[in-house]
């Protein structure tokens, strides 16, 4: 019989891991095509035959989602696999709609095939959106671990922007020279450069099985770094997935968040120090009805704000979290917080200085308003984010990411830097539910 033919339609991170656990090998099936979306520069690359297999000589090609009738039609494919994130749910039916149409079937992977068992403990850390809270959960978790004497390796969610994958596989992340010995985008940075700052040892790349067996070698607990709304790529001994009453409802309306709800040990309720009382009895209901067994904790991410003295007054350009901005449908984040909270006379608008692919952004996402997204998946965002910054009249930039964006952006302006941390709320909080998976596996008498 010949091959069942596949596309997998991803965005760089759960289609690679979808092909490696489910594709890689099977001689049932014929991998065709890659198509990508949600990140830039992506597309019209190819999957290389080191990482793929023996089946696949010449690799694997990517082409953009866009193209996705042509590409059907020129490979004849039976099947088109849907392997990205935080997506609404009419999206994902209009999508398979769109697949079915045009002839083959829609699939979605679930646990079952696609989760790496580890010999060490593995604790998740996800969410049901982009920009909930997981960094600084993860972030406080290892920490914490660290601090009893436990040897943590964190392993985050793939983000190879890099357009040489090879080079990608397996990344041991010891030291901020790392980032630059990988090349790492803004949006890498801002996961990684927290973690290694506070003495973390990080894990990340394509194939996630070699990973695992080399973070497990110096490790002994795992933390699984989610990114956007997946799922985890390891099977988890506990799973912890924020929720955001910033965006109630989305807990149960967005591909595969709602995957995390009802599979979660324990549901972290973050920022509830800035939500609507209403809102967090939202998400509260919704988890009471989709995961009744959970436990569930009250956080909030409190601002430390060094120089918060001089917003007031001032006319203020706010730069967040780009993914929480963008595909997170966030309109503000931390930093328009902190401007409204200490008293910015103005936030100024972007978007009439905005040049390339950060003008691109604005217009792709239109829910974006007077907050600059940190795009920079590339080097050439970079560049087009600094000329944006820099040609913007303002007195003050509040920088909202998770990292000193200074380091790889030259920025003109005054900068004050926004930081946000985990605190748990009352109790439970994460050492109750976590020091008994300590004892169980021995790592805690």
């Amino acid at each position: 019989m010949n091959p069942t033919r596949v596309i997998i339609m991803g965005a760089a991170g759960r289609d690679f891991h979808n092909f490696n656990t489910y594709f890689r090998d099977n001689e049932n099936y014929e991998v065709v095509a890659f198509t990508a979306t949600q990140i830039p520069d992506i597309e019209d690359r190819t999957y290389p035959k080191e990482l793929a297999s023996k089946l696949y000589p010449k690799g694997i090609p990517i082409y953009d989602e866009v193209k996705l009738a042509e590409v059907i039609e020129k490979t004849k494919a039976d099947v088109c696999v849907l392997s990205y994130s935080d997506l609404p749910y009419d999206y994902v039916m209009h999508l398979a709609s769109k697949v079915m149409a045009l002839g083959p079937n829609f699939w979605m992977l679930g646990k079952k095939k696609t989760s790496v068992k580890s010999t060490k403990p593995v604790i998740s850390v996800c969410a049901v959106r982009t920009g909930c809270g997981k960094s600084q959960t993860t972030r406080k978790l290892a920490v914490s671990l660290s601090k009893m004497g436990l040897k943590v390796v964190a392993i985050r969610h793939p983000m190879p922007y890099d357009p040489d994958l090879n080079s990608q596989a397996c990344q041991r992340y010891g030291s901020l020279e790392d980032l630059d010995k990988y090349r790492c985008t803004i949006e890498e940075r801002e996961e990684y450069e927290p973690l290694i700052t506070n003495g973390i040892i990080l894990y990340a790349g394509i194939d996630y099985e070699r990973i695992l067996r080399e973070a497990e070698k110096e490790a002994d607990i795992i933390i699984w770094d989610g990114g956007n709304n997946d799922f985890p790529f390891y099977k988890s001994d506990l799973e912890i997935v924020i929720t955001d009453p910033h965006r109630p409802g989305h807990e149960v309306s967005y591909y595969p968040g709602e995957v995390n709800l009802r599979s979660a040990d324990v549901v972290i309720i973050n920022k509830m120090e800035t939500a609507d009382r209403e809102n967090i009895a939202i998400v509260r209901k919704n988890i009471a009805k989709f995961n009744p067994k959970a436990v569930v904790i009250d956080g909030a991410s409190p601002l430390t704000v060094d120089g918060y003295e001089k917003i007031k007054g001032k006319r203020v350009l706010v730069v967040e979290d780009g993914p929480t901005l963008t595909h997170g449908n966030m309109e503000f984040g931390a930093g328009a917080i902190a401007a409204w909270k200490f008293g910015a006379k103005e936030l100024i608008d972007p978007r009439p200085k905005a040049v390339g692919s950060i003008k691109d952004t604005f217009e792709k996402f239109s829910h974006l308003g007077i907050i600059l997204p940190a795009m920079g998946y590339g080097q050439k965002q970079i560049n087009e984010l600094e000329k944006t910054i820099n040609a913007i009249d303002c007195d003050l930039v509040l920088i909202g990411t998770p990292i000193d964006l200074t380091r790889i952006v030259n920025i003109k302006h005054e900068t004050i830097r926004v930081k946000y941390d985990l605190q748990e709320i009352g109790r439970p909080d994460l050492m109750d539910v976590i020091k008994p998976l300590l004892k169980e596996k021995g790592l805690l008498k």
